[in-house]
């Protein structure tokens, strides 16, 4: 009796843990029954199956990294680059997934197909210094955009797609470090003849600006030195009017102050005006 019992406990529990299964917070479920999928879990839980019969394959729900060996590829001048790039990417639809690649090694696999593909036709439209430099957001963004549209019948959805490094093949690698700097070379120089073009271009400027600033600024001195002359004459006009004597005494002086200076020597007559002059107190 008490062996039947354990044996009946025994087959309760088999049979309860074969109709069980749990689902994790990152993790979905596909159940499979004789080969055919029969329902998606996408909630955590503990969740009820056909024992013996039904199947349960698990998807993770998380971000996962596709990380692509470098290739080489061919860029616009017919020019190659080894290419090194990665992807971020996750299980967006379980069943249409477990269809499709059946596991994330497929899913590698399809993805590396899509986004080299990508990649080759993007970069092929871009010189080398547009790809490490000024055009790689946008390459990125276009493959990123076109590679997720091409997954999604995977039941995959790419977040990103990035470049790690961008290499030269080794057989080339010298004549194509030369090429550059040739055209970095070529470049320079325009720079530099455009700079000095634009260099006389502000000094005649500036020449032709000093040259109209002086002219207005003797043209403004000249009216002015006019304007003291006339009220120079005016201050005299009005000196002779009010007295005569002293007008004509300091004109005088004026005079002698313009014709002699501290070498000259004056012999006067003791009946000249300037003597006279001199001698009043």
């Amino acid at each position: 009796m008490k062996k039947l019992i354990i044996s009946i406990l025994a087959i309760v529990v088999i049979v309860s843990s074969t109709s069980l299964f749990q689902v994790s917070e990152v993790e979905n479920a596909v159940v499979i029954r004789l080969g055919k999928p029969k329902r998606v879990v996408t909630e955590p839980g503990l969740y009820g199956k056909v024992p013996f019969i039904d199947n349960v394959r698990y998807f993770d729900k998380r971000l996962l990294n596709y990380d692509a060996a470098p290739k080489g590829i061919i860029i616009k001048g017919k020019k190659s680059i080894v290419i090194d790039n990665y992807a971020r990417w996750k299980i967006a639809d379980p069943l249409l997934f477990l269809q499709s690649v059946q596991n994330t090694a497929g899913a590698q696999a399809r993805l590396d197909d899509i986004v080299y593909s990508e990649l080759r036709r993007e970069m092929g439209k871009y010189t080398l210094s547009e790809i490490i430099s000024s055009k790689r957001d946008i390459i990125m963004e276009n493959v990123t955009e076109e590679s997720r549209e091409k997954a999604k019948s995977s039941g995959i959805k790419i977040i990103d797609v990035r470049i790690k490094r961008v290499e030269l093949p080794k057989e080339n690698e010298q004549n194509i470090y030369k090429r550059m700097e040739a055209e970095r070379n070529q470049q320079a120089k325009k720079y530099r003849a455009e700079g000095r073009e634009k260099s006389l271009e502000i000094t005649s400027q500036a020449d032709q600006e000093k040259t109209i600033i002086l002219a207005e600024a003797y043209r403004k001195s000249e009216e002015l030195k006019g304007e003291g002359d006339a009220k120079a004459l005016e201050i005299y006009a009005d000196a002779y009017n009010r007295d005569p004597e002293f007008y004509k005494f300091m004109k005088t002086l004026e005079s002698y102050e313009k014709i002699m200076d501290n070498k000259t020597k004056v012999i006067l007559s003791t009946d000249s005006e300037l003597w006279k002059m001199l001698q009043t107190k």
